[in-house]
């Protein structure tokens, strides 16, 4: 299996400029190649470019421009290379299967973050200092950077990324592991029931509070964003230092919402793993949820509009997207991996309008958003509990019409 590593590194002031510079040329060679495909489309004789085409040129660029293109590693600007290439491959499929197709853009100098080396060895070492007590990566054309290694890293790495965010900047690895020791079986089983009142509801009838990071934080992110906006909107080499600090304290803001997220994902999710050897969770399609609705006109008054509901709607996509269902349940499915847990996603139609008890459904036993009662038979529990417990028996009948 393959695990991924996140660590912090600690640049000198001359490595972080040689970092900053390595991104710059890469977003150069990113645009410069999207050019190429733009303009040879563009001609009369319609010319597509491809990847094998591109990265021969690389040898020339190179050599042309040593100060810049020639400084880094030649794998890595593959890899850019790489990356545009899946781009386009991604919008001629999108046009294919009739979706919005979203043709590859230029990347600004701030929207391009990442640079991938494919093997480590190649243009890059992991762990170049192995005598020094100090981790380090060596990057070719920045030297030995210093890692702030808070674990060990298990495996073999494969690849390794260089990241900035903000005034940070990260280094990602990927490492090929065995499989490891699946955690003792504990014979219990969950179904849950994600929500906005509560962020999740099991089968047990237990409950994990939401905690709404983005809610608590909006206050100092509107003040932020208000002093933000005071200031002309210019190139960034155009700013005042006070302008930057404004752009920085959004930023720091909307950092740490995310790893709040990201921090009680993992909890929750690990606590799970822990107490159930199968989960059954909704298949949530989190994308569709968050949709605005679709303007009504009025057919009474041309150029004007009914009402739609969109102020309302858009109150409930920011609750679903401050709840971060998505980022959850992709842990939880790594976890359980890991662990050698079962989970399970089931279609989530009528979960919390089908009583558990008589199996009759209607939108009716709902008759708030927390209080679920049968009108058939008069079973009255918990909406959400319902929901979890009618996801694990339906999760429960999958896997067994499926055995491993």
């Amino acid at each position: 299996m393959i695990r991924a590593y996140k660590f912090l590194m600690r640049p000198t002031v001359g490595q972080a400029a040689a970092l900053a510079e390595m991104l710059r040329d890469h977003c150069s060679l990113y645009n410069g190649a999207l050019q190429e495909r733009r303009d040879a489309y563009r001609h009369t004789s319609k010319t597509s470019i491809k990847y094998g085409q591109q990265s021969a040129q690389l040898k020339e660029i190179r050599a042309f421009d040593p100060e810049r293109q020639g400084r880094w590693s030649f794998s890595s600007q593959q890899s850019t290379l790489r990356r545009l290439d899946k781009a386009f491959q991604a919008f001629f499929r999108r046009v294919k299967a009739g979706e919005k197709p979203g043709y590859p853009r230029f990347r600004g100098a701030m929207w391009f973050d990442t640079v991938d080396f494919p093997k480590d060895g190649d243009g890059c070492r992991w762990n170049s200092t192995p005598h020094d007590p100090v981790t380090r990566v060596r990057l070719q054309g920045v030297g030995h950077v210093k890692v702030n290694q808070h674990r060990p890293v298990v495996g073999k790495v494969k690849t390794v990324s260089v990241k900035r965010e903000g005034k940070r900047w990260y280094v990602i690895l990927t490492a090929e592991q065995t499989q490891p020791e699946p955690l003792p079986a504990t014979g219990s089983v969950l179904g849950i029931d994600m929500g906005i009142a509560n962020f999740l509801a099991d089968s047990g009838g237990e409950f994990v509070s939401n905690p709404r990071h983005g809610r608590k934080a909006a206050a100092k992110l509107e003040a932020a964003q208000r002093a933000l906006a005071r200031f002309p909107r210019v190139r960034r080499d155009k700013r005042t230092a006070n302008h930057q600090r404004a752009v920085q304290r959004v930023a720091d803001l909307h950092r740490r919402v995310r790893r709040q997220r990201l921090d009680h994902a993992h909890k929750t999710a690990l606590d799970l793993v822990r107490r159930h050897d199968f989960i059954a969770h909704e298949d949530l399609k989190i994308r569709n949820m968050i949709k605005s609705p679709a303007p009504k006109p009025d057919p009474e008054q041309p150029s004007s509009f009914l009402p739609n509901g969109a102020a309302a709607k858009a109150g409930l996509n920011h609750s679903i997207s401050d709840a971060g269902w998505g980022v959850f349940l992709t842990i939880l499915h790594a976890k359980a991996e890991s662990a050698g847990r079962e989970v399970i996603a089931v279609d989530p139609r009528n979960t919390s309008r089908t009583c558990p008890e008589c199996g009759h459904v209607s939108a009716g036993n709902r008759p708030t958003q927390e209080k679920f009662h049968c009108r058939s038979c008069g079973h009255s529990a918990h909406a959400d509990t319902v929901g979890a417990f009618n996801v694990l028996r339906a999760g429960l009948v999958r896997r067994d019409a499926n055995p491993a």
